[in-house]
């Protein structure tokens, strides 16, 4: 898949963040939102923003810190976020745990293509796809669906019946596997 220049700088400073917590013995940041959907859509899909999950925020926004993150503050911006001054992307930590602890931890991904010896945590495809139908379902994000359906497409392999079963847990058995096709 080829990335846009930006995303991939991003990536590799969210590996460098990875890896400065697993050197403290600490768990790695999780990859989730937006971010992740760029990934797997190749920046066929693109984002403003990196979504982390950590149950070790503090921790997490030191190591940030250290490397050059900074909180944007003053008039017109309203963040919660961390933005890191070579990058014009925000990071932001949204949750202790993907999607409030659903996903199962062995769909939890390690990528280490990004940068040698650099690596990073994300959701998995699937996972992913379950969060965006769960946001469609709830009707707060309509375009979900098409993101969903692209990654779906993206994806051929994917685990079927994990999807499925995800599909119907994140939209309260409102959707499913089959709502994916076009």
């Amino acid at each position: 898949m080829s990335y846009r220049p930006a995303f991939v700088a991003a990536l590799q400073l969210l590996a460098r963040v990875s890896e400065a917590m697993v050197a403290r013995g600490l768990p790695r940041p999780i990859l989730v939102g937006g971010a992740a959907v760029e990934y797997y859509s190749g920046s066929a899909i693109s984002t403003g923003d990196f979504d982390l999950c950590s149950p070790v925020q503090a921790e997490l926004e030191e190591e940030m810190q250290r490397l050059g993150f900074v909180k944007p503050s003053g008039p017109g911006m309203a963040t919660r976020g961390w933005i890191h001054p070579d990058l014009r992307l925000g990071f932001e930590i949204v949750a202790r745990l993907p999607m409030d602890g659903s996903v199962d931890p062995a769909h939890i991904l390690l990528i280490e293509e990004i940068a040698p010896g650099q690596s990073f945590a994300i959701i998995s495809v699937e996972d992913l796809i379950a969060d965006r139908m769960g946001q469609y379902a709830s009707g707060t994000a309509r375009d979900r669906l098409d993101q969903a359906r692209a990654l779906f497409r993206l994806h051929p392999d994917v685990d079927r019946a994990y999807l499925d079963r995800r599909i119907r847990e994140e939209s309260q058995g409102d959707h499913g596997i089959e709502d994916l096709n076009d």
